[in-house]
């Protein structure tokens, strides 16, 4: 009797692929990955056991490798679009604060989105329309976020995830009746949503309620812990004594430009300081710079600038931002030197690229 050989068959290889899908489908990750790596040793370039790689990886929090697999699932099926769409989620909602990872990430979803209006995908569509608008949030980009978001409302009215991200984008670009009104609608639907609490704390804080912004801040706090912990609270003489600190540690060249400016605390940004640019500037801040940069003065009446040049630092927001007390140390360090790059004339995108964002 001759060597008997085996060879997968197509429906082999389909079943083997339910199967990951199955496990991913019942959150056994560590599954799903060892049955898409074993298709893989087999057929390294089969995009379906790709795909289940990546989005294995992804849940996993193995957050490179499964943007590495994507990425050689894209050379192999470039116009997969639920590929696409996945390499997009990974790189908008996953990479962190990487701000070129959410930008390649808006790349494919415009890609995609493309692809699904020739297909005529609606679903896939507003899916894309989705993920952009949530990326232009992230970087700053609120109002372009907002014309996303109400094209994708226009295809899923009822949506959550659409309808929250869209009141976000409203409250970035301090339109706060309307944001307000946003998230009161999204709690209707969804009562135990914790960022549209979080917000609506943020709105109550900005009209002086205070009760109000607490009840709201507990709430978000208990439906996500891990989103929401309380914020890492200094007081006004700790606060201001670190402060003092992070000016002492800037380098002597530095300092140079310090003179006769103010560096102020205030809790959270006024509305004049936010309206006062175009677009307006994020409610969030952690710090502005008022005046005229330095190498601007001497061309304002003569080098006499009638608006003195100061720094503020908004403690509210800052405590908000640090997760603990070392981190908020750190980054009130880092909000004083961005704002100082500012009176010195360097725009974000230059203190962006010199990791003072």
């Amino acid at each position: 009797m001759g060597k008997r050989t085996s060879k997968r068959t197509p429906s082999d290889v389909e079943a083997r692929l339910d199967g990951v899908a199955a496990a991913f489908e019942e959150r056994a990750f560590e599954e799903a990955l060892a049955g898409a790596e074993a298709l893989l040793a087999e057929a390294p370039e089969l995009p379906e056991a790709l795909h289940w790689k990546a989005a294995a990886l992804t849940e996993l929090g193995n957050v490179d490798e499964a943007l590495e697999t994507y990425g050689r699932a894209l050379k192999v099926a470039p116009e997969d679009l639920e590929l696409l769409l996945g390499a997009a989620e990974c790189l908008v909602c996953r990479a962190g604060d990487d701000r070129e990872a959410v930008e390649e990430g808006l790349e494919l979803c415009v890609r995609g989105k493309k692809q699904a209006q020739r297909t005529g995908d609606v679903g896939l569509v507003f899916e894309f329309l989705l993920l952009e608008g949530t990326g232009l949030n992230q970087v700053g980009e609120c109002a372009r976020a907002l014309v996303s978001l109400e094209t994708a409302l226009g295809h899923v009215p009822k949506s959550v995830e659409a309808r929250l991200e869209r009141a976000i984008a409203l409250f970035e670009l301090c339109r706060f009746p309307e944001a307000q009104g946003a998230f009161e609608e999204v709690l209707k639907d969804t009562a135990e949503e914790p960022w549209a609490h979080h917000y609506l704390g943020l709105l109550a804080e900005r009209r002086g309620e205070t009760k109000e912004a607490r009840k709201r801040f507990a709430k978000a706090q208990a439906l996500a812990p891990e989103e929401f912990p309380p914020p890492v609270e200094l007081g006004e003489e700790a606060f201001d004594k670190a402060v003092e600190a992070a000016v002492k540690a800037l380098p002597g060249h530095v300092k140079e430009y310090l003179d006769n400016v103010t560096i102020a605390v205030e809790e959270i940004p006024k509305d004049e300081d936010l309206l006062g640019e175009s677009p307006p500037l994020s409610p969030c801040i952690l710090g502005v710079f008022r005046g005229s940069p330095v190498g601007e003065r001497n061309s304002i009446m003569g080098g006499f600038d009638p608006y003195p040049a100061s720094i503020v630092l908004y403690q509210k927001n800052l405590e908000r931002f640090a997760k603990t007390r070392e981190e908020l140390i750190e980054q009130i360090g880092i909000t004083v030197m961005h704002e100082v790059g500012h009176l010195m004339g360097l725009d974000e995108d230059e203190l962006w690229e010199r990791g003072l964002d």
